[in-house]
């Protein structure tokens, strides 16, 4: 069984990037991030990646501070509350919405992203032309890395 309190990315990845919280999309994978870093369980996955930092600089947040209150065993709501209270930059729903739209659609970006991209898909998705997003490659590697198959 997955537990969310001390999540284990050796036996199970982290929530979709799509899931959201409070709007955000990503958010939730992040709170998984840090509750398995603080557990020392994170295997793979990489904390303070350049999605979380996207994130954090788009809210304002501090990650550190954000990864001390998920050590405090903080649900997702009280984390929603934790990240509204310390967010530098105060963002409108129509702002939240807009921005988790485009990162929800971003692709690869520059020259060695797109090869990165192409890399992953040549080994775990041959053949497949509906992988497009930065998004769909984080579910496709997520899947494929506890043995499914693209």
């Amino acid at each position: 069984m997955i537990s969310y309190n001390a999540p284990d990315f050796t036996r199970h990845p982290p929530r979709s990037p799509r899931v959201k919280l409070g709007g955000l999309v990503h958010l939730p994978r992040l709170l998984d991030k840090a509750r398995a870093h603080a557990a020392g369980k994170i295997g793979d996955y990489k904390w303070n990646c350049p999605l979380d930092q996207r994130l954090c600089a788009f809210l304002g947040l501090d990650i550190e501070a954000m990864l001390a209150e998920v050590r405090q065993g903080r649900s997702d709501t009280e984390m929603l509350a934790w990240v509204a209270a310390h967010s530098a930059h105060k963002r409108a729903p129509w702002e939240i919405k807009a921005w988790s739209e485009w990162l929800t659609n971003l692709a690869a970006g520059n020259i060695d992203r797109h090869q990165m991209f192409a890399d992953e898909l040549r080994k775990n998705a041959p053949g497949r032309e509906d992988i497009a997003t930065f998004f769909d490659r984080l579910d496709l590697d997520d899947y494929v890395s506890f043995g499914g198959r693209g």
